[in-house]
């Protein structure tokens, strides 16, 4: 049996808002929840992150110890 009088407060209709805008009710101990990325705005999911390699990991390696290529 959980003791009473030290758990926080539980609010099962909890808003969720990104950048002032309303997406979800959630269950929380908070009264009001702010979140600064969402599946809407997150670069991953809307196919705006770019990804900047211009010389791979095991190039670089090869390179750094002076190894030659094990390409054929």
């Amino acid at each position: 049996m959980p003791k009473p009088e030290i758990h926080p407060t539980w609010f099962t209709d909890t808003p969720v808002f990104c950048d002032g805008k309303l997406l979800c009710y959630v269950g929380s101990t908070k009264r009001e929840l702010q979140v600064d990325v969402w599946l809407a705005n997150h670069p991953f999911y809307t196919d705006s992150q770019t990804l900047i390699d211009s010389e791979g990991r095991v190039e670089r390696f090869m390179k750094k110890y002076g190894l030659e290529s094990t390409d054929k």
